[in-house]
């Protein structure tokens, strides 16, 4: 993988925003190896995601984020520069079913997500075989259902988030509402697979549900997390043609296929910062 500093910004739309980003960075001898924009008319917001060689700066990193932040308090940026050699730290949480994580898991022992995952959380047991014959450590934490317990339960998974020092969090089919106090430390951060095509059938049982509509797509959504329950910010979706011969069962085998695909690009997609969230929308650079 090409050494590179990725540069992203969003910031109100006006006039020399792209000229003046560009003449910054030839000022240093930057050599831009990718440039995305996105102007959005209804926000009046404009969206830049730069990939500037790393060894044709003549600078490095921490004194261009301070040259460059003289640039970004004029335009009133939002913004982010980040190393593109250094990994993000993926904490996983799942449940019973395993085709997410499983998924995740090759393509993270295959190299096909450039990240590191030092842990798996779950409140099912069933799946410490699968992740401790990767190496990664397995921590069961079981959701009860009384409000006391299941608190105390979040508080755990909390703190071995915390312990593990996570950058993001992903939810490989957890089945359970993460609480306010969670998103609100990763606003973001924590990116979810729902197994519908949102916002057709929220919360739980979709499958059942898409079954007993007639349906002739199914699809599922990966989706940034907020206290509303599948309404976050969302980053891939697909779909999958089904007919009237497709039983309830039928539909959870297939819809697993759209599920794991769609929650892998999401994940890559944000560990390669090509998604700036603006609102309850994304904008997502390929």
């Amino acid at each position: 993988m090409e050494h590179t500093y990725r540069l992203v910004i969003s910031c109100p739309d006006r006039v020399g925003i792209v000229a003046r980003v560009s003449a910054f960075v030839a000022e240093y001898g930057g050599w831009l190896t990718e440039a995305n924009y996105h102007s959005d008319r209804d926000s009046g917001w404009f969206f830049m995601r730069n990939e500037i060689r790393a060894d044709s700066l003549k600078i490095g990193l921490r004194e261009f984020s301070t040259a460059f932040s003289r640039i970004a308090d004029e335009y009133a940026m939002n913004w982010t520069i980040r190393d593109s050699t250094v990994r993000q730290r993926v904490v996983i949480l799942a449940s019973h079913a395993s085709h997410c994580l499983a998924d995740l898991l090759h393509r993270w022992h295959s190299d096909e997500l450039f990240c590191d995952i030092p842990c798996v959380i779950s409140n099912h047991e069933n799946l410490r075989s699968m992740v401790e014959w990767h190496n990664i450590p397995f921590h069961h934490v079981p959701v009860p259902k009384d409000p006391e317990k299941k608190q105390q339960a979040f508080a755990e998974v909390e703190r071995l988030i915390a312990q593990h020092t996570a950058d993001t969090v992903v939810l490989a089919r957890y089945m359970q509402i993460v609480p306010p106090n969670l998103c609100a430390q990763f606003p973001g951060r924590i990116i979810n697979i729902h197994h519908s095509f949102l916002p057709s059938f929220i919360g739980a049982n979709p499958y059942q549900k898409a079954y007993d509509r007639g349906v002739k797509l199914i699809g599922a959504t990966s989706h940034y997390v907020t206290t509303e329950l599948d309404e976050g910010p969302i980053i891939e979706q697909d779909v999958m043609r089904v007919g009237h011969r497709h039983s309830v069962e039928d539909l959870v085998r297939l819809g697993k296929d759209v599920e794991v695909a769609v929650l892998a690009r999401a994940l890559r997609n944000h560990l390669e910062d090509r998604v700036i969230v603006h609102g309850n929308k994304t904008v997502v650079f390929s």
